[in-house]
């Protein structure tokens, strides 16, 4: 098997954990701080990966660490908005706002860039964008304070992919995961201490069985295989792929949360999965040149 299809599998699995994790984020904070969730959520993928890639610990040197670090700013602030999301509206619901990320990151590259995305990579992105309109936009056409949160935490989000992305293809993207965990690990550990009032170790056993499923399986694993697979797969094709996430996200929210799965969500979610499908279609544009020739000969 080619590694960009053995990533792609290993990618849609990993939006299933994701999917799930909005449920499980939302059970597990419960009163508590968000932040604090995130705090032990980092710290313990830190540790995890820390095990695994002990090699590169080893041999880690400042230039792996800065790239890490520049990278775990936007993934905290992705991360905690998103989260704050969750607090404010349904966890299918936010599953799918947050899937707008795949609109922004075409729209950044061609601003900042000025590196233009495929035609069906624009197609793709805006079926999924009326999918998710779909979705979040109520009758009044106005969106929540939970979907603004999530809204802006995918801008953030589609910052780190793009960023990934340039750092896959110009070197090792490895050595740099544990130490860009760490920085989120900090970074969350300082949020939680300016904001006071955090109980450290809350008594919920909820809490701690949605840490260990979020650090384990919706950062450790899932994030470490998006950073490697973006070697093989193009930003624009991971966020579509992400797309997976809101669907195995509504799902979960209605076996484990109890919430109704809307005509508006699979409306939207088919949409969405229509995106996915065009972004991953072989398209072969005839050859302009070709056909001219083929036209002078006709004449001929």
């Amino acid at each position: 098997m080619e590694k960009r299809n053995l990533f792609l599998i290993l990618l849609i699995l990993g939006t299933a954990f994701w999917g799930i994790s909005f449920s499980v984020t939302k059970l597990a904070i419960g009163q508590h701080q968000p932040v604090l969730f995130l705090f032990y959520r980092f710290l313990l993928a830190t540790m995890v990966l820390s095990v695994i890639f002990w090699k590169h610990v080893k041999k880690l040197d400042s230039t792996a660490i800065k790239t890490g670090a520049s990278l775990a700013i936007p993934l905290v602030l992705g991360i905690y908005l998103q989260t704050l999301g969750i607090t404010h509206t349904s966890a299918s619901q936010c599953s799918f706002v947050a899937g707008i990320t795949v609109v922004m990151i075409p729209v950044i590259k061609l601003i900042i860039y000025r590196k233009p995305a495929a035609l069906k990579i624009w197609i793709a992105a805006f079926t999924a964008l009326i999918g998710l309109f779909v979705i979040s936009v109520t009758d009044k056409f106005s969106i929540g304070t939970g979907d603004l949160y999530t809204i802006i935490g995918a801008f953030c989000f589609a910052i780190y992919l793009i960023q990934i992305e340039k750092e896959s293809t110009s070197g090792d993207i490895i050595p740099t995961i544990v130490p860009m965990f760490a920085t989120c690990a900090i970074l969350t550990f300082l949020l939680t201490f300016i904001q006071g009032n955090a109980t450290w170790i809350p008594q919920q056993e909820t809490f701690w069985i949605g840490i260990i499923f979020c650090a384990l399986f919706s950062t450790a694993y899932m994030y470490t295989i998006s950073n490697i697979s973006q070697k093989y797969i193009s930003a624009e094709r991971v966020s579509i792929i992400y797309l997976f996430e809101p669907i195995f996200g509504a799902f979960a929210a209605h076996f484990i949360l109890g919430e109704e799965i809307t005509s508006r969500l699979l409306i939207g979610g088919g949409m969405i999965f229509l995106a996915t499908l065009i972004s991953e279609l072989k398209w072969r544009m005839p050859n302009r040149v070709a056909m001219l020739n083929v036209s002078k000969e006709k004449k001929y």
